[in-house]
């Protein structure tokens, strides 16, 4: 195995694993009132797990020989990552909503509706409130969506992330630069 490769492999093992952590850590907020408190602190641990993309993507750029990276190794090697912190926190998530708190589509259907309730909105908005959360809860209910949902609220934000460090960690290789440069 080059080092490259174990950096990519060391890369993505973290990112996954702090998505875990990261599930794991605010499903004490989807069983409690504050469930608004869970969405920001899962939101912000999906950017946090989408910066180790950058510093993945300079590793396997320093311990590639000649230290060089195209746009398109970079973004390669930051979708890699992306997918396997991903699949982490669709498993996870998973298994939290259908193992440990089987309950979580009914709480949190409730908690949409308590939301629109508390910001004061009328009669029209609560329903439509509910109708959302039914809708969503309807989603959430059968695993293939549930996958879904989850892969769409984290793998963009690493797509984007892999995107633009690959776009800022690119370097030529430095002998075609020097006859570039003759």
């Amino acid at each position: 195995m080059t080092r490259s490769t174990k950096a990519v492999l060391i890369y993505s093992s973290i990112s996954g694993a702090l998505s875990i952590v990261a599930t794991v850590g605010t499903a004490h907020y989807l069983n409690s009132e504050n469930t608004r408190r869970g969405d920001i602190l899962g939101y912000t641990w999906i950017v946090v797990a989408a910066l180790l993309v950058f510093f993945g993507i300079r590793a396997y750029r320093e311990n590639t020989a000649g230290r060089s990276l195209s746009f398109g190794r970079g973004l390669t090697v930051g979708i890699f990552i992306t997918l396997v912190a991903t699949l982490a926190h669709i498993v996870t998530f998973e298994i939290l909503y259908f193992v440990v708190t089987p309950d979580l589509g009914d709480r949190y259907a409730a908690c949409m509706v308590r939301r629109a309730e508390e910001s004061g909105g009328n009669r029209e908005k609560i329903e439509e409130a509910a109708r959302q959360a039914q809708m969503f809860k309807k989603l959430y209910d059968h695993p293939a969506t549930n996958a879904a949902v989850s892969f769409a609220e984290m793998f963009p934000v690493g797509l984007v992330t892999s995107a633009v460090a690959a776009a800022i960690l690119r370097r030529r290789d430095s002998a075609k630069k020097t006859k570039g440069e003759e």
